[in-house]
């Protein structure tokens, strides 16, 4: 039996789906399991790239297919390379997949569940339908389509019947969990499995060891972080306020690092409010992750809550690898905030409660060994809780007892609780 991993980005490519997705792949194959791997050949953001159609990667067999590069910056040409990987994506499982396969299919692009389901079933294959962010409800909470009410419809109803596919549905939060079962999924089909960072790749660095804060100009500031996508699901405009209520505090600096779909627009702001402390710096190779991550004393992270049943943040995990307190913007009652709460590892703030924000910046400026208690709080939250190790032992067991269960559609599911 095969297992293929099916996502639009696989290593190099350093986006959020693509490091969880080789995280796994690269460690069944550790674990025996025989792995395949089925992607573009680009990487995100880069419209250049072409890596190779066929590679094998720490065991790992890759195929790479040559979708169209239109890029994410309009939605027709985001939805061009969507397609243009759905179709290549399904006829490559009709050719490749036997009965008793298992494909692990991720939601990029959306819908993928519904055209690999498809192959699945014709071809005899069980699919874990690995659901990172919830589609068509993410676009809807973010105003796409709010006049296409029938296609939402129909594309919701293609989705809920690909869930209910020989397999299982796996979901990153338990709201998320709670709210595919309200759309009629068995809740035996359904299993919740956080997401994690790797405690090895990414660990506490203190501030004098940080070649990066050195050559950032950081050396004796206290530096608040946002590390990773700039997307339509993050609200910036209270950390942009925050910055301006600071902005004549010599001690503080806000670092901001990635980029995205509202990048520009950010560091627009930033410049017309002539906010000096704000700092911009590319995404960071892989080698510098740990340094980046470390840069910062405390980090900020950011949720429509609009969005809590649809995403959840994972950049909030290479947080706590870091050692690093969180400040949470958003849902005080969300998956993030539920959890700083619980374990007292950082802070939450709703979105626009710019004094509360600041308020939170400057407490633990003031507060060294707060910091330093959140931080570790973090560090051994991650260890015990969200940890690489922990991911893969799941990971395994969930597949296993797939695997040695019956192939018919309702015995897929037993023995697996949610």
């Amino acid at each position: 039996m095969k297992i293929i991993f099916i996502n639009r980005y696989f290593f190099p490519d350093q986006s959020a789906t693509s490091r969880m997705t080789t995280s796994i792949a690269l460690a069944l194959v550790q674990r025996g399991f025989d792995v395949m791997a089925v992607a573009s050949r680009e990487i995100h953001n880069q419209r250049t790239t072409d890596l190779p159609a066929d590679e094998v990667i720490a065991g790992v067999q890759v195929k790479r297919l040559a979708t169209f590069r239109f890029g994410r910056h309009t939605v027709v040409g985001r939805a061009i390379d969507y397609l243009c990987f759905h179709v290549l994506a399904f006829f490559w499982l009709l050719r490749n997949v036997s009965a008793g396969d298992m494909a692990v299919v991720c939601t990029d692009p959306p819908f993928l569940s519904v055209t690999s389901a498809v192959a699945l079933r014709l071809k005899g294959g069980i699919m874990v339908n690995w659901i990172m962010d919830l589609f068509p409800e993410t676009a809807v909470e973010l105003g796409f389509f709010r006049r296409w009410r029938l296609p939402v419809q129909l594309a919701r109803k293609a989705r809920n019947w690909s869930l209910n596919s020989p397999g299982i549905a796996v979901c990153s939060t338990s709201r998320m969990a709670a709210y595919i079962e309200q759309q009629g999924l068995p809740r035996d089909q359904l299993v919740v499995m956080h997401h994690w960072s790797d405690g090895e790749e990414i660990y506490p660095i203190t501030p004098s060891r940080n070649r990066l804060r050195s050559q950032w100009g950081l050396s004796g500031t206290f530096v608040v972080g946002y590390s990773g996508n700039f997307g339509r699901a993050h609200e910036f405009q209270t950390i942009i306020d925050a910055a301006r209520r600071l902005k004549d505090r010599d001690d503080i600096r806000f670092l901001l690092i990635g980029g995205g779909y509202q990048h520009a627009a950010v560091m627009e702001a930033a410049r017309q409010l002539q906010l000096d402390n704000m700092i911009f710096k590319p995404l960071q190779p892989i080698a510098n992750l740990s340094e980046s991550l470390n840069a910062a004393d405390v980090h900020l992270v950011s949720l429509l809550p609009e969005l809590e049943h649809c995403i959840v943040p994972s950049k909030f995990y290479g947080i706590l690898a870091a050692g690093r307190p969180t400040i949470f913007i958003g849902d005080p009652d969300g998956e993030v905030p539920r959890v700083l709460a619980s374990t007292g590892c950082g802070r939450s703030v709703e979105i626009g409660a710019v004094d509360d924000l600041t308020a939170a910046i400057c407490d633990m400026r003031n507060s060294p060994e707060l910091r330093t208690e959140m931080g570790q709080k973090a560090r051994q939250l991650l260890l015990k809780e969200y940890s690489r190790e922990k991911a893969i032992d799941a990971w395994c067991a969930l597949i296993t007892r797939v695997r040695n269960a019956s192939p018919s559609v309702s015995p897929i599911a037993q023995g697996i609780s949610p």
